[in-house]
């Protein structure tokens, strides 16, 4: 078993609750964690063996680019669209950040993590 991870993924999109958001756009970072078995790769050195990263990052960005009024959404959204292409998987979690969202303060980032374990 192990985990592959794309940290510090950056993407500028149109989310947001107020319609202002979604015509102004922001930008927003995602963190994708796989839970998977590593030991087939690690001994063969083969691509086919593993999750390809490529394909992850795509499957995001693809995600991101379609708006969404809140993160939880777009979070479930993600985990769908890698477990329904990765059903070998054990499982996944996603952190979506919203930067500087417009709370009326200082805050540097929005962000909601969800976790899902395949069946």
């Amino acid at each position: 078993m192990g985990q592959i991870a794309l940290e510090g993924m950056e993407f500028f999109a149109f989310h947001g609750y107020y319609d202002e958001e979604q015509k102004i756009g922001n930008k927003y970072g995602v963190d994708l964690y796989i839970d998977t078995d590593l030991h087939a790769a690690g001994a063969s050195d083969k691509l086919q063996e593993t999750v390809n990263y490529e394909v992850l990052y795509r499957v995001v960005a693809e995600e991101m680019q379609a708006p969404a009024r809140l993160l939880e959404h777009l979070g479930h959204r993600v985990l769908d669209r890698v477990l329904a292409e990765f059903p070998y998987i054990h499982g996944a979690r996603v952190s979506v950040s919203k930067f500087n969202p417009p709370l009326g303060g200082i805050c540097h980032r929005a962000r909601i993590t969800l976790e899902r374990r395949q069946s």
